[in-house]
């Protein structure tokens, strides 16, 4: 879009056409027409409606004409221009009633579940130009601000409107006639400023970043990170040596195998991603590939790039190798075989029911054994698999209950996990038979002095909280009407899984 093609809607809240709000008003649409933009102004007061929401359901009231005319010029706009007063901590009723009738389910939004919607006026930009009587400090600090946060956070943004800049001016009762011309001149020039564009270099940038970020899922790279270091420095307890700069480049390879599968999963995934409506943090994908966010081409560019980044990685591993090269370079391609091939043909392990097993083993057994190799340590050391054993089992009940949100869409897909194969109430027994597996492992494991000293005696604590899973997982069992949605379990789930993490990550720091 060129700056000169900005399309910008300046909306008064305020109900008198003679206010000082309605020449803040003017003053700015006369700067963004100075910077070229194509302005509309709507004066709410002069709109006929009814300002009431009289039916349960606001997308469904008798739509009035002006009503039509203003959802069209929102729709329009690409800038949204709010000016208007703050009375008894908040906005006007009209400004209110207006909002109230105009950003309606299906225009600015429609929800998809319970926590999750669409916002439909993204990529909208707006700015808020408010004025008050009440000091800026004290309506932010002891009021909250309502009048800008209710605006900015609880309506725009939630409709996908972002940035909202908000520019304040205060107090307007007791200023001069020089400050009301100085403020004045500033709406000017805030509306001049768009001569430079909506965004700053920073906001673009982030735009560009944002989706990127959010591709990746950093939720989940933590697990992987604490696995390695255990193996890591299970290697420097036994030998006595540990050189960081292997250990960071051995994790930036490991960290480009996790993006490479993610993407790959997200773009794989993408027809069951599409069919998904109880998505959540937990399970879903990242969705920015099924919300048009990302293209596919952006998405197989970027694995054509990920793949090329990991193979000068994986040269500088086996030029730096402490042990063999050769055995440094078969765990990583054993690794990144095993772990793209969750989804990725021809074995796609989540379609057969071995996607499970396959993210347990990559986030526990085989990321241990890589941190171990990669500092010098044997393939062959005992140590380096059996430590892994408690966290294998405690990772397994998670990602088989990620399975039961995406059940409906894994199953429409054609994806045989193990919630789809074995259905919900026995893939749950499953996952508790895992929990159980994990705490009988760590007590076998205590036998030995070594990993007595691992695990020690606060890995007990782990106990209550499977416990607690275990109580979660059964609860769901007797249920005779099983939710869709199942956060609160999947939350336990994946904190569980810490204890087998960080207590031996802290036991061998």
């Amino acid at each position: 879009m060129k700056e000169t093609s900005i399309k910008v809607l300046v909306i008064l809240g305020h109900p008198r056409k003679d206010s000082y709000n309605a020449a803040l008003a003017e003053s700015y649409v006369a700067g963004a027409r100075a910077a070229g933009a194509h302005v509309e102004f709507l004066h709410v007061a002069d709109l006929h409606f009814d300002l009431h929401v009289q039916i349960p359901s606001p997308q469904d009231q008798f739509e009035e004409e002006d009503l039509k005319e203003a959802k069209r010029l929102v729709k329009w706009a690409d800038h949204l221009v709010f000016v208007y007063p703050t009375w008894w901590g908040n906005m006007p009723a009209l400004l209110k009633g207006f909002i109230d009738r105009v950003f309606v389910p299906g225009f600015a939004f429609y929800e998809i579940q319970p926590d999750a919607f669409k916002k439909l006026l993204s990529p909208k930009t707006a700015q808020l130009i408010i004025t008050m009587d009440t000091p800026v400090l004290i309506d932010r600090l002891i009021n909250g601000a309502p009048s800008r946060r209710s605006l900015q956070n609880a309506t725009l943004k939630f409709c996908g409107v972002s940035p909202v800049r908000s520019m304040l001016i205060s107090p307007v009762k007791h200023s001069s006639d020089e400050k009301k011309e100085e403020w004045l001149t500033k709406a000017y020039h805030k509306g001049k400023a768009l001569e430079n564009g909506i965004l700053t270099p920073w906001e673009k940038l982030m735009d560009q970043i944002m989706p990127w970020i959010k591709a990746i899922r950093l939720q989940f790279y933590p697990m992987t990170f604490f696995a390695y270091a255990i193996g890591a420095f299970l290697y420097a307890e036994l030998a006595g040596s540990f050189n960081p700069w292997i250990f960071v480049l051995g994790y930036l390879v490991l960290f480009v195998i996790e993006v490479i599968t993610v993407f790959s999963n997200d773009y794989l995934d993408r027809e069951t991603d599409r069919l998904n409506k109880h998505f959540s943090t937990f399970s879903g994908g990242s969705r920015v590939l099924v919300d048009g966010v990302l293209s596919e081409k952006a998405y197989t560019n970027s694995l054509k790039y990920l793949l090329v980044v990991l193979a000068v990685l994986c040269v500088f591993m086996g030029i730096f190798a402490i042990a063999s090269a050769m055995q440094v370079l078969l765990v990583t391609v054993l690794l990144f075989l095993i772990a793209v091939s969750y989804t990725a043909a021809p074995l796609r392990f989540s379609y057969n029911g071995w996607g499970e097993i396959v993210v347990g083993f990559t986030h526990s057994f085989a990321v241990i054994i890589c941190g171990f190799v990669y500092q010098g340590g044997a393939l062959n050391n005992i140590y380096s698999w059996v430590v892994g054993i408690p966290l294998f089992f405690s990772i397994v009940p998670a990602i088989i209950m990620a399975g039961i949100p995406d059940h409906d869409a894994d199953r429409a897909a054609g994806k045989g996990t193990l919630v789809v194969r074995l259905g919900k109430v026995r893939a749950t027994y499953l996952a508790g038979l895992s929990v159980l597996l994990s705490m009988s492992s760590v007590l076998l494991l205590k036998k030995d002095v070594l990993l007595d000293w691992v695990y020690s005696d606060i890995i007990y604590v782990a106990f209550l909280h499977g416990g607690w899973l275990l109580y979660l997982l059964y609860q769901y069992i007797n249920k005779a009407d099983k939710p869709a949605r199942i956060d609160g379990i999947m939350g336990i789930a994946l904190m569980y899984i810490l204890w087998y993490t960080l207590v031996p990550f802290f036991n061998l720091l």
